[in-house]
């Protein structure tokens, strides 16, 4: 008894963790709003610098660099991790530049279809078979993405770009195998001098925002590290705790949230093709679930499920 009371506790701490996570992942266009003035490219370079910087400390304080040491000695990963490096850069360009442009919708589209898109990497990487459901599944969100690309008039690059990047960055951590904290603390150490020769050159030119934007902003800006590493700790916590099956149906609240507050927030425009477009993703999203969990179909092999719930960024 003692035993099912813990293990239920151990669940439900999970569930909050994660919901947490994904709480603040689906809110964070509101923070990089508060940042609209900064052009995206010195808002990354920001992020980088100072994630690397609190995430270095963080690894110092808990002792995680003594898993580094393996991962350094092992060329294959490093290579690996400079690829996660640049990739969750562009991931992270990418998003701060949809919010402060007026694509927070389509930003949360991307976030919606990434699940597929790890699908199809299983497929081609991992030489896993497609069942009829993932099928279906996969031509449903087709469908949206080329109903909304014909609304447009254009590919919708934002969401594509989002998802691309974010289900190769799974694929690759997923192949790495390494702590998710230690992980971002490399990655960041690999971009980081770029960033930050990037923003010593904007304030020796007198174009640096650090130097002329209020206190407040300072703030801001310095704060993109913790803004970044609180989720990632609060998931890895909760992917600990639950089951992959349970963060699965809790990874959608992000985009749900993002979406959201692309229409009644910031007031982007919603039309009926969004709309159509929307449920058919979403018809996917639930179809796609179902099958993974069971209940349409066996579960899928592991390293497939394993991918879909890689780490946010």
């Amino acid at each position: 008894m003692k035993i099912a009371i813990r293990n239920t506790d151990q669940n439900l701490a999970g569930i909050f963790y994660a919901l947490s996570a994904y709480i603040l992942w689906g809110l964070l266009p509101l923070y990089w709003k508060l940042l609209e003035e900064v052009p995206a490219v010195e808002v990354l370079a920001h992020r980088i610098l100072w994630s690397f910087i609190l995430m270095s400390l963080v690894v110092f304080l808990t002792g995680g660099w003594k898993t580094l040491t393996p991962v350094l000695l092992d060329k294959k990963k490093l290579i690996l991790i400079f690829l996660c490096g640049f990739i969750v850069s562009l991931n992270w360009f990418t998003y701060i530049y949809a919010v402060n442009s007026g694509f927070v919708i389509e930003a949360s589209m991307g976030y919606y279809i990434n699940p597929l898109v790890v699908v199809l990497l299983g497929v081609t990487v991992f030489r896993e078979k497609l069942g009829r459901w993932q099928l279906t599944a996969l031509i449903l969100a087709t469908l949206g993405v080329l109903i909304i690309t014909v609304q447009y008039g254009r590919i919708p690059w934002i969401a594509l770009l989002l998802a691309g990047t974010f289900a190769t960055y799974g694929l690759i951590k997923k192949i790495i195998r390494i702590n998710p904290v230690s992980g971002l603390a490399l990655e960041t150490f690999i971009v980081m001098p770029f960033a930050l020769l990037y923003i010593i050159n904007l304030e020796n030119t007198g174009f640096g925002a650090f130097g002329t934007v209020p206190v407040a902003t300072k703030f801001v800006l310095a704060g993109a590290g913790l803004i970044t590493a609180a989720p990632l700790f609060l998931f890895a916590q909760g992917i600990e705790r639950t089951t992959f099956s349970m963060i699965g149906f809790l990874q959608y609240i992000a985009p749900t949230l993002t979406l959201f507050l692309g229409i009644f927030i910031f007031r982007e425009h919603f039309s009926l093709s969004h709309l159509v477009s929307f449920c058919l993703i979403w018809i996917a999203l639930i179809i796609f679930t179902l099958a993974n969990v069971g209940v349409l179909k066996p579960k899928q092999p592991a390293n497939s499920e394993a991918l879909v719930h890689s780490q946010e960024v």
